[in-house]
């Protein structure tokens, strides 16, 4: 009953328009000072225990580098590389998209990021060497999501904060489960570009090539640094998105020189209002997690579901209903506080590996930023294109399937995203 009425006054909440972070702090102090005794103090005390972490601090670290990258001249740099090296197959200016993409995923760790970053260079490039919008779109919209699958990324730290796993392993486990959805998306993008004669660039020679490398080289560099530090022990994943953050400002700033030293304060007032955004929902997640916790309510549904004798793969293929129907309402921030929490403790009864189950959440997170009505992917690639979200929905169809289906390999086949952590951390 205590978990209908949480839910239940939640959903109603956020059915007004009210903003997540909000509407869950409103619906743990309205359920804690009508419906128990628990005191103001403990309330306050969790408001900042839950965001005490260490973990945490890697989020506006890698926010900051993002937006330092993205005003940069990388995402440019890395466009001309990819394009560089597959150009001249069939579609190779989208091929290079999906490629650049997989390149800034690996130095941002967020979906919009890398949407706007590679989308607003490339899309209107596309359009006019007569490819389709709703094509480039497409491309873009669906490449742009492997930001969160990919390492490092910022909803792999929120899971990992939820949930004690490690983030070193999560960053680890993504690697092969990034690269594979990325030569997914590029083989979905070939075979269009094939079946309907899209554009094919002249092949570049090996010394352009080289002279592409060269000049992206820079901020391809962050990819070591910050993958290289972790695997290597030098660096926690914290410390590595510090130096993520300040690399990104020498290259951005003097080395590549098109950020001007005047834009730096507007850089760095976006990421704090970005991070003071991502940390207020954070923080209320945590106090609904206290509640959920306290009211006994993930131990009463791992009882039940254990209760119901559902498997692993029926309680997985329950999971991925579950959040993708979350993903048609919240973003994935939300999603991953909120029912990483309740689904976590059953995952682990039933004995599914952590690191597994959370590549398992961000793949679904994935897909819900790329399909309405609140896939954030969508509404940055609308944005950019001048699309309506409808016109956009039916855009990256292929691309969205695609990734359903990868969904389902990804569930099914856990050592697509444990063979390289364990091989690690053997």
């Amino acid at each position: 009953m205590n978990a209908l009425i949480i839910f239940g006054l939640l959903i109603v909440l956020m059915l007004t328009g009210m903003p997540i972070s909000i509407s869950l702090g409103l619906t743990v102090l309205t359920f804690l000072f009508t419906m128990t005794d628990v005191p103001i103090q403990s309330v306050a005390l969790k408001l900042f225990t839950g965001i005490e972490k260490f973990e945490i601090m890697a989020i506006p670290f890698f926010i900051l580098a993002g937006n330092f990258l993205t005003h940069g001249g990388v995402a440019r740099r890395m466009i001309n590389f990819a394009t560089a090296m597959v150009g001249h197959w069939h579609g190779g200016l989208a091929l290079g998209g999906v490629v650049a993409c997989a390149l800034f995923a690996a130095v941002s760790g967020s979906s919009p990021a890398t949407v706007v970053a590679i989308g607003s260079i490339i899309l209107p490039a596309m359009v006019r060497q007569g490819y389709p919008r709703g094509f480039g779109a497409g491309v873009i919209t669906t490449s742009g999501a492997l930001g969160i699958l990919i390492p490092p990324s910022i909803v792999m730290v929120m899971y990992s904060v939820t949930t004690n796993t490690s983030v070193g392993q999560l960053f680890m486990a993504g690697v092969v489960p990034g690269l594979m959805l990325a030569s997914l998306l590029g083989l979905t993008t070939w075979y269009l570009a094939r079946k309907h004669n899209y554009p094919r660039m002249p092949k570049a020679s090996w010394s352009e090539r080289w002279h592409a490398f060269r000049k992206s080289a820079w901020g391809l560099l962050l990819i070591v640094i910050v993958m290289g530090g972790i695997y290597s022990g030098k660096f926690t994943p914290t410390e590595a998105a510090a130096m993520a953050a300040v690399y990104a400002f020498i290259i951005a700033v003097f080395v590549y020189k098109d950020l001007k030293l005047k834009q730096v304060a507007k850089v760095l007032l976006d990421s704090a209002s970005m991070s003071a955004m991502l940390l207020y929902i954070i923080t209320n997640a945590m106090l609904f997690s206290f509640l959920m916790t306290s009211e006994g309510i993930p131990q009463a549904m791992a009882a039940w579901i254990t209760d119901q004798g559902l498997g692993v793969i029926s309680f997985l293929l329950v999971v991925n209903i579950l959040l993708l129907l979350a993903g048609n309402v919240m973003e994935p921030s939300s999603i991953v506080l909120i029912m990483a929490p309740i689904l976590f403790p059953v995952a682990m009864k039933l004995g599914i590996d952590p690191v597994h189950f959370g590549i398992l959440i961000i793949v679904n997170m994935e897909v819900g930023m790329c399909h309405p009505p609140v896939g954030l992917n969508l509404y940055v690639a609308s944005g950019i294109t001048k699309m309506g979200i409808s016109e956009l929905t039916v855009a990256v169809m292929p691309w969205l399937l695609t990734m359903l289906a990868f969904l389902v390999v990804v569930t099914y086949v856990p050592q697509i995203s444990l063979w390289l952590p364990n091989l690690i951390y053997k």
